[in-house]
């Protein structure tokens, strides 16, 4: 086995972000909370399922009113955005004023619609929902932290549900995704490919 040839690549300095030097590809999505008498919606990148079973994180800084929220009410909702909800997303991201909550500032500007099973908000009009109940918190990635839940109930637009009949590169074609170009940029996925899996693969 031959050995990393330097020459080729640039070595990164591992006192900075190296997530600030490269693109990734990554999910986004919004996570809505209650937050005292209102609501709270924050966009995360850094968000995943966990396994295949009915679980899904996300990185968050107990610096954020989300954790905090998550820590105290038990409960989060997942909101994933079409590549036509961009600017809904981005403005979830505004930050909160001293003299008026974000609730009543920006959540309530928002289209949103309120969760079937628990108290927290929803983005209208995205793809697909989840209600997560908190599962764990696991602290300690610098100032960062790791919110995971179990999803209790799940909700998906029509169009993006996966059918056997339907072709899938034509469905996502005329459905596409959103996706976050890490750091600060977005694309429009709709040209897809499928996966060359090796012969018996099993997952």
């Amino acid at each position: 086995m031959e050995t990393l040839q330097k020459d080729r690549f640039t070595s990164l300095d591992l006192n900075l972000s190296i997530w600030e030097r490269v693109f990734t590809v990554a999910p986004l999505v919004i996570i809505g909370t209650k937050e005292d008498k209102g609501y709270n919606l924050a966009p995360k990148h850094m968000a995943t399922p966990l396994g295949f079973g009915n679980y899904f994180g996300f990185v968050c800084t107990p610096r954020h009113g989300t954790y905090d929220n998550v820590k105290e009410n038990g409960e989060f909702t997942v909101s994933f955005p079409k590549p036509d909800q961009i600017i809904t997303t981005s403005l979830s991201a505004s930050p909160r004023k001293d003299n008026i909550s974000k609730s009543q500032g920006i959540v309530e500007a928002l289209p949103i619609v309120k969760a079937n099973s628990m108290d927290a908000p929803l983005i209208k009009h995205a793809y697909l929902y989840l209600e997560c109940e908190l599962y764990i918190i696991i602290d300690g990635f610098d100032h960062n932290s790791i919110i995971t839940g179990m999803v209790k109930a799940a909700y998906i637009d029509k169009d993006y549900l996966r059918i056997s009949e339907r072709d899938e590169q034509e469905q996502l074609y005329k459905h596409p995704l959103l996706a976050y170009i890490a750091p600060g940029r977005f694309a429009k996925v709709s040209d897809t490919f499928n996966f060359p899996f090796p012969k018996d693969f099993k997952k």
